[in-house]
């Protein structure tokens, strides 16, 4: 293993392992380090499923990036001959003055994307696992899907080590400091110098990058067995869905898989820290998530199947941060994803690249800035 290389990616999640990829296909020496064995379950990126979808409520700037986004995952599929990504459709419920249905429909009028406004009858009516409030409404957008986190992240490890990456896992950056134009990394094993850095540490980014403002918190994905109409939620019969169900309070759900229907509250949180995650999700956790579904999803509130424990890191404004380290010019922060940005790893790790490669990039990355709180 050479002790210099071209460019260090710390950490090997989605955005970390989607860099190394990019970067190791545009010619340079890469060094990917994690401190497991990616992919794995200790970070944010695992869980059988994430949801990809088009009309971005959060804000109109996301939608190029995310189509973008959308052509890469089918390129890699492409590429690893392997199932990531499978479109379902999706339907974002809410309020008709409400965050989900409002900032959908923003999007989709924006960049006129293909959808239908449909009111809580007719969502009902097309869809009978769902049970909105009868002053919801409803926009239904036919490219959304599902990914694969784990074979996704396999898969661009893959084409990583096949651009001539060297991964190595089992193996946490324990610190690192700038030397000349360049970067001395600590590792658990060793040292190494690199020209670039990329931090794409997810949880752990707090600790590399601590002037920025990040919050870790511990989320709960749970599956749960079908009741009733028990086809209602199979794939075909149900899309993908995130519901606004109380003022700042938001769920999602995926189809039926062979181990339950996939549901999560988006809102909320305890503060946590990753090496020392409370990974025992509680009774009173899945009573919580239970009532939810009885209210708007019924026939998915049947016996529990099984539980996982992730986290998000959030910026306080949830949006991004991709952007050049504050004081190193050639170190790029790419992480922070706030709990909703696996979908757009492939056009993330190209954005990096250039940034590492050009140092600019043909992405437009102004909401993402890691400079936007000092200002």
């Amino acid at each position: 293993m050479p002790r210099s290389v071209d460019c260090i990616v710390v950490g090997l999640g989605a955005m970390g392992s989607a860099a190394a990829r990019a970067i190791s296909r545009r010619g340079l020496r890469v060094l990917g380090l994690d401190r497991f064995a990616a992919p794995h379950d200790r970070g944010s990126s695992h869980g059988e499923s994430r949801i990809i979808r088009e009309a971005y409520f959060e804000h109109p700037s996301y939608v190029p990036l995310v189509q973008r986004a959308y052509l890469l995952w089918e390129e890699l599929q492409r590429e690893s001959g392997r199932p990531l990504f499978t479109r379902t459709g999706g339907v974002m419920i809410g309020p008709r003055d409400g965050p989900v249905f409002g900032g959908a429909l923003l999007s989709a009028q924006t960049h006129r994307l293909p959808h239908e406004v449909i009111d809580a009858a007719e969502i009902s009516r097309r869809f009978p696992a769902f049970r909105p409030r009868e002053d919801w409404w409803g926009v239904w957008e036919p490219n959304d899907g599902v990914l694969r986190p784990e074979a996704c992240i396999e898969a661009m490890l893959a084409g990583a080590a096949k651009a001539g990456a060297t991964l190595r896992t089992d193996e946490p950056a324990t610190a690192w400091r700038a030397d000349g134009e360049g970067f001395v990394v600590d590792t658990a094993r060793g040292r190494y110098r690199t020209g670039h850095l990329v931090l794409a540490a997810g949880a752990w980014m707090p600790r590399l990058v601590p002037e920025l403002p990040l919050t870790v918190v511990r989320k709960l994905l749970f599956w749960f067995e079908t009741v009733g109409v028990r086809n209602a939620h199979d794939a075909g019969l149900c899309p993908i869905s995130i519901w606004q169900h109380g003022p700042g309070e938001y769920f999602y759900s995926f189809p039926r898989t062979e181990r339950g229907v996939k549901v999560a509250l988006h809102h909320g949180g305890e503060p946590a820290d990753p090496d020392t995650l409370d990974r025992v999700v509680r009774d009173d956790e899945v009573t919580a998530m239970r009532a939810v579904l009885h209210a708007h999803m019924p026939f998915a509130s049947g016996p529990l199947r099984s539980t996982a424990v992730c986290m998000y890191t959030n910026t306080p404004d949830e949006d991004f941060v991709i952007d050049r380290h504050p004081a190193h010019t050639r170190a790029v922060v790419v992480s922070a994803c706030s709990g909703h940005g696996f979908k757009f790893a492939p056009a993330i790790g190209e954005a990096v690249s250039d940034l590492v490669v050009e140092g600019e990039t043909r992405h437009d990355l102004t909401r993402f800035r890691a400079t936007r709180w000092s200002a």
